[in-house]
This record gives structure tokens, sequence and C-alpha cells, in this order.
């Protein structure tokens, strides 16, 4: 498995766990299977581009954090 991947997956991991999201909880709120939110969990699949407009309003984070871990903002 790619590291990015497994760093993304951490991420998305500690960040529904901030809002007290079990997975079960997040799919349902994305609307996509339990499946996809373990896979990227795991560092085996990527975020795909269409869901990122919905985890940053639903784990209030920016796609940038949630993806690279740091703001591109910041440079």
């Amino acid at each position: 498995m790619e590291e990015a991947l497994i760093e993304m997956g951490r991420r998305l991991r500690a960040y529904r766990k901030l809002k007290q999201f079990t997975q079960e909880e997040l799919a349902r709120k994305l609307q996509v299977s339990v499946a996809v939110i373990g896979g990227i969990e795991r560092g085996r699949r990527a975020i795909p581009q269409e869901l990122l407009p919905a985890l940053e309003q639903v784990l209030d984070v920016r796609s940038d954090l949630l993806i690279n871990g740091e703001s591109m903002l910041d440079d």
C-alpha cells in the first residue's frame, strides 16, 4: 500500500472520531457504503473526488488538511 493512502486514511479516521461518528454513521451521511469508508481508512483506496465537498461539510475540515495533512493556504 502506498504510504500517502495510509496517512490519508488515518486522517479520515481521526477526523471521523473527533466528530464521534461510527463508520456506519459517516457512510450514511455521505450516502456511500461502509466498505468505501473502511477502504479509505485502511489505506486501500483514495478518497473519491466527488466525496470531498461532502466530507468537508460533514467533518468540518478542509480537503487539503484531509488529503495532505497540511494546509496549502499556509505556504
